[in-house]
């Protein structure tokens, strides 16, 4: 049983958010405009996927209680920039025809911000109701929507960060397994992509990983740091 809140909190238990792209058709002078909130299908960056229909409930209660899933800046509660005028499923995701609030003072800036194309991205504020496992991956089956907000920064432009590091990752782990380990330097410096502090990456790389290599070259190759980055390696495997 879901117990709506009367007052949200982008704090609460349970409260996610979740960013797409925003695809715009038509932003108007008097601050109408369509977009998807959600694209079903898509596995994020985080491993998870939306379903078709994982809003038909949710939706649905909001037409029988009369209300609507409430439009948000940065999923601030405090700060409410528009309504949506309708909000349904298609075939590709959840589609929203929504309207900026323009006598309020950051309605007009979204507006503007959009019109503008420095902001692209909409993100659904949901708590969950159904997830089913999916191997290392988890599909949203049905999810309470309780607010879907304007970003400046949507996780799709996250994902291609998240893609990006993820590639090098994979050519560590492919030139590691094939015997070409990368260079001490390349690999300090994704250590450091990968958030490691300055000093910590270049003792590791200096160090650790220049002594694992050094002793590969060699012939001696049943070294435990070299077992060790082997075994880390095969997490990157296509294969698994």
């Amino acid at each position: 049983m879901i117990i709506r809140s009367q007052i949200l909190r982008k704090d609460a238990p349970g409260h996610k958010t979740k960013d797409f792209a925003l695809q715009v058709k038509g932003v108007s002078d008097e601050g109408t405009f369509e977009g998807y909130g959600s694209i079903f299908g898509n596995l994020d960056s985080y491993g998870e996927k939306v379903m078709p229909g994982a809003f038909a409930e949710s939706l649905a209660r909001h037409r029988q209680e009369g209300s609507k899933p409430l439009m948000l800046w940065q999923h601030n509660p405090d700060e409410p920039i528009g309504v949506w005028d309708d909000l349904a499923e298609d075939g590709k995701g959840l589609k929203g025809t929504g309207r900026f609030v323009l006598e309020t003072a950051r309605g007009r800036e979204a507006h503007a911000l959009l019109k503008a194309g420095a902001i692209r991205g909409l993100s659904i504020g949901y708590r969950e109701v159904e997830v089913q496992p999916d191997g290392n991956n988890r599909l949203l089956k049905k999810l309470d929507l309780m607010e879907i907000s304007v970003v400046s920064f949507p996780a799709n432009r996250r994902a291609r960060v998240e893609a990006v590091k993820s590639e090098r990752m994979e050519e560590f782990a492919r030139r590691l397994r094939d015997g070409d380990p990368m260079p001490i330097k390349e690999f300090e410096d994704l250590l450091r992509e990968a958030g490691v502090p300055k000093a910590m990456a270049v003792q590791i790389a200096s160090v650790g990983y220049a002594k694992a290599i050094r002793r590969e070259s060699e012939g001696v190759d049943n070294t435990p740091a070299l077992r060790a980055l082997k075994e880390a390696a095969l997490a990157f495997s296509p294969s698994r």
